[in-house]
């Protein structure tokens, strides 16, 4: 058994490959080749602990994640991912889940990107400079010839030491705009990430500040939670979620559907998308995509990333005897 920690990780994958990995996940979910219980989440007031285990022909993967979003000090996320065999159940790896979830959760973003986002765009607006906010940086640049981004943080000291930490991951002649408002970190993005977990929109409420760009929800996972104003949805006649999950669990899509502002009929998975109903005529609207993630995705990084460790000799080998 290996225990494989960041460091060995980020050695054996690049954000390409895990990108890859993400595109792998929606072809087996598309084929329903898995078997993946809803999430279990236990709440207590703000803080969540949520159990995230999934069956696929290649590996078995079972997650253990604590979200405590008032954490200043220590990061807002804790995570542990058991990866099995599929043939004998006996434990393959386990893996610092933190960091799969976040470089994981990245790639998601990045693999909306490689799809969705027009091949020429150059601009990225973060709304969030966490630990996701960076994954989600580095996963836009690696999919896209970013120039500028444009950066705001409720806190804005945390900005200087997040640019210095992406410097380290992208090409050195990205512009980066500390922005004081949201509206000014939108204004000339052409793609846009929200990678928080507010309880209400982070996002102006101003239609033409919304208009012809990619959106692009990572944080809001739960129903009391919402990054997106209900402008958002007027400007918008496609919305692709990561899973059928997210259409129960998320507020952005949960609470438009209830107050009519979309209907069912404009919402498909990214699997769909990619491998059956084919792409949609935008006619210059913009194009939300909203992830809450899925166990899927961390089975088959998990077991992507195994491989790849196993073949470079990294990890640590653990006995339980």
């Amino acid at each position: 058994m290996l225990f494989l920690n960041q460091w060995d990780m980020k050695e054996a994958m690049t954000m390409k490959e895990t990108i890859d990995a993400i595109d792998l996940a929606y072809k087996i979910y598309e084929s329903n080749n898995f078997q993946m219980p809803t999430r279990m989440q236990v709440i207590e007031g703000e803080n969540t602990l949520v159990l995230m285990p999934c069956m696929t022909s290649s590996a078995i993967g079972t997650k253990l994640v604590t979200v405590f979003p008032k954490n200043t000090s220590v990061p807002t996320l804790h995570s542990l991912v058991i990866l099995n065999s599929s043939d004998t159940g006996e434990i393959k790896a386990i893996l610092d889940g933190s960091f799969l979830t976040g470089f994981r959760t990245g790639a998601i973003g990045g693999s909306a990107v490689r799809h969705l986002a027009k091949a020429d765009v150059q601009s990225l607006a973060l709304i969030g400079t966490g630990v996701q906010g960076l994954y989600q940086a580095i996963a836009v640049c690696t999919e896209r010839s970013i120039t500028d981004i444009y950066l705001y943080n409720r806190t804005n000291e945390k900005i200087p030491p997040f640019i210095e930490q992406l410097k380290q991951w992208i090409k050195s002649s990205v512009n980066f705009h500390t922005c004081q408002t949201v509206e000014e970190a939108i204004e000339n993005a052409e793609i846009v990430v929200t990678a928080t977990t507010s309880e209400k929109p982070v996002l102006p409420d101003k239609q033409e500040l919304l208009i012809g760009k990619l959106f692009i929800g990572i944080g809001s996972f739960q129903s009391t939670m919402r990054e997106f104003p209900d402008s958002l949805y007027k400007v918008t006649k496609q919305i692709i979620v990561d899973s059928e999950d997210a259409v129960k669990e998320s507020g952005d899509i949960i609470m438009p559907l209830k107050h009519g502002w979309i209907d069912e009929g404009s919402i498909i998975t990214m699997s769909q998308y990619l491998y059956k109903k084919g792409k949609r005529n935008n006619d210059g609207n913009s194009v939300v995509f909203k992830s809450t993630g899925m166990a899927l995705f961390d089975v088959v990084t998990a077991n992507m990333i195994y491989q790849r460790a196993v073949k470079k000799g990294l990890g640590t080998k653990l006995n339980l005897a």
